[in-house]
């Protein structure tokens, strides 16, 4: 459990590993095998704060912030998803790391099959958290040409309060909201615009078929970000692949039930 004084403490550290404002801030944590993990829209390498802490005792937790996000929105933002996995694969290139896991969530996951489809013999097991093939997303609370329309007329402020809090079955009440709060700070309309044309244009379904990793798939069953159908799809089409389905879970599964999260995770890396 991670108390939001200790959270605090560790933010102000954390920028000590800073070189250039300008460069994506990447955090870089624990030994052993490594353990790259991609956020979502709207997100930041502190939405995995929970999975940081636990994770790094077993792993080298590599956690980027994508350009525009969080700690790395002195970059500019990318608007689409191949660039985005054509990013994370540099800053891994940069670091001499030849094999690794790799977790994506939500658009994260999105960035992580596109980073299968570009270099998948680099890729060890793969987790797909909370997403989907089809970037614009079926069955999504609202169309993403919708979210798009209301961040222009409405701005990026009501955005971050309104968007973030469909994530949580206890929406802006649930104990770990607070992150997603200080993940949105810095974020700009820019950004968030760019993310959801990156999404709207992707498309992963024709290459699941090739993605031979072990893949293991995460959905919590009140996500109303991702239905089913869209999971459903997933499993079916990865051929190597595993679901685990946290019932009682929005699209935050990492934040609302991070103790089993964190063991299922930690349970398939380990086999």
């Amino acid at each position: 459990e991670v108390s939001q004084e200790d959270y605090f403490l560790y933010t102000i550290k954390k920028f000590k590993n800073y070189f250039k404002m300008q460069e994506i801030y990447t955090d870089d944590i624990g030994e052993g095998f490594p353990l790259v993990l991609v956020h979502g829209f709207l997100g930041s390498s502190e939405m995995w704060t929970l999975q940081r802490e636990f994770l790094s005792k077993h792993f080298r937790v590599i956690i980027p912030a994508l350009p525009g996000f969080g700690e790395s929105y002195k970059v500019k933002s990318l608007d689409s998803i191949n660039s985005m996995a054509k990013t994370v694969l540099n800053l891994i290139d940069n670091k001499k790391i030849n094999k690794f896991n790799l977790m994506g969530h939500s658009m994260g996951g999105m960035i992580v099959q596109e980073m299968v489809k570009i270099s998948g013999d680099k890729i060890n097991k793969l987790i797909c958290f909370a997403t989907g093939s089809i970037g614009d997303i079926p069955g999504r609370f609202e169309t993403i040409e919708t979210s798009r329309e209301r961040l222009k007329k409405e701005g990026i402020q009501e955005t971050v309060k309104r968007v973030p809090k469909k994530w949580f079955i206890k929406e802006d009440k649930a104990k770990y909201y607070y992150l997603c709060e200080n993940a949105v700070k810095e974020t700009t309309e820019e950004t968030a615009d760019n993310a959801l044309i990156a999404m709207k244009n992707w498309r992963g379904f024709e290459n699941l078929k090739n993605i031979k990793n072990e893949t293991l798939i995460i959905w919590g069953d009140k996500d109303i970000s991702y239905n089913f159908e869209q999971i459903d799809t997933l499993k079916k089409n990865i051929t190597n692949s595993q679901l685990s389905i946290f019932k009682n879970c929005c699209h935050n599964v990492h934040l609302e039930k991070p103790e089993e999260f964190n063991k299922v995770v930690l349970d398939f890396l380990n086999k």
